[in-house]
């Protein structure tokens, strides 16, 4: 499970951890999980001007396509809000308990605490691309 800001983080720089984890979905090295409300979230903050992407529109919005055809679709059916101080956050949660994943990984790891009550492991980019083949 891949939040918002590891999305940022990757089309922002190519030398990242967070680059190399969407290449490593994008090889199947892991199964990404996508919500419909997450994908419009993560295209909704990679094109606002203040991100910080120097890419063109175009190649962030292949890449998101990408990311829609490698991921696994999981559609929610209970939400578990509010639970997290940030509600866009709850949104993320939400895809990772009901897909069953095992690791979530952002750079607000204080802001998903509460993930371990689920079983899921809240790891740093760099942390998690090192638990990968």
């Amino acid at each position: 499970m891949i939040d918002t800001n590891v999305l940022i983080a990757a089309l922002r720089s190519s030398s990242g951890a967070s680059y190399q984890i969407l290449m490593a979905a994008d090889r199947g090295d892991f199964q990404m999980a996508l919500s419909v409300p997450l994908l419009a979230e993560y295209d909704d903050v990679s094109s606002r001007p203040d991100m910080g992407i120097t890419i063109p529109a175009s190649a962030v919005d292949a890449i998101i396509r990408r990311i829609a055809q490698v991921a696994h679709k999981q559609e929610i059916y209970y939400l578990w809000r509010p639970l997290l101080p940030d509600p866009k956050d709850d949104m993320v949660l939400e895809v990772a308990i009901a897909s069953g994943a095992t690791h979530l990984v952002t750079f607000n790891r204080k802001d998903f605490r509460l993930a371990a009550r689920f079983g899921i492991t809240v790891l740093l980019p760099s942390d998690f691309i090192r638990l990968l083949p």
